[in-house]
């Protein structure tokens, strides 16, 4: 008998978690190993228990699922990786395929096909979401990285920083170090211009 495909599951929302390794374990071809609420955790444990594939959130708290993957597939080169996410921005597409992703698919996706999708890349196949792929088309590489993608989003409707905080369970502090960062690399002239170039540009 084939051995069921042994799959780690990261995503700090524990609901959704949660509901994913449920959806999973009902598959009779595989088993979820491991379930983990921080990329840095994903890392360490895809390193001991040397999973056949990883789902991983593209934002997390601490390292994000593109950065986890890509240490996941250096350090397991036999696990595949798949980003699955709730903002689906075009510009972390390209970044997550430099980094060894193998799958990439929004949150929304049906429990058939991210099952489907865990048997492809195990097999070595590669999937992206039609819909993401046809937008990463039409948009260019973005600068930013996801959690200042984050805060410029709960920037775009002029919370202040507090609110963006707050939404983004930062500190006021390291809020504002995003934005700063993120408006340098727009060359914007503040935070809500760059939220308006983020939008245009499919990043955010």
């Amino acid at each position: 008998m084939t051995e069921p495909i042994k799959v780690l599951l990261a995503d700090d929302e524990n609901l959704i978690r949660t509901a994913l390794a449920m959806m999973l374990s009902l598959e009779d071809d595989m088993v979820v190993v491991a379930e983990t609420e921080s990329g840095e955790e994903a890392v360490r444990v895809a390193a001991e228990l040397v999973p056949d594939v990883a789902v991983l959130d593209l934002q997390m708290a601490g390292i994000d699922g593109i950065e986890a993957a890509h240490r996941i597939v250096e350090s397991v080169p036999g696990c595949a990786c798949i980003i699955v996410t709730s903002h689906g921005r075009p510009g972390y597409l390209k970044k997550a395929l430099t980094a060894g992703v193998r799958g990439f698919l929004p949150k929304t996706t049906s429990a058939t096909t991210l099952a489907e999708v865990v048997r492809s890349v195990h097999a070595g196949g590669r999937y992206v979401d039609p819909s993401l792929a046809a937008e990463a088309i039409g948009a260019g590489d973005s600068p930013l990285t996801p959690r200042e993608a984050d805060v410029l989003e709960y920037a775009a409707d002029g919370a202040s920083i507090d609110q963006i905080a707050a939404r983004a369970h930062l500190s006021a502090g390291t809020t504002r170090n995003y934005l700063s960062s993120a408006v340098t690399k727009l060359g914007a002239v503040n935070r809500h211009e760059a939220a308006a170039t983020a939008r245009r540009q499919g990043w955010i």
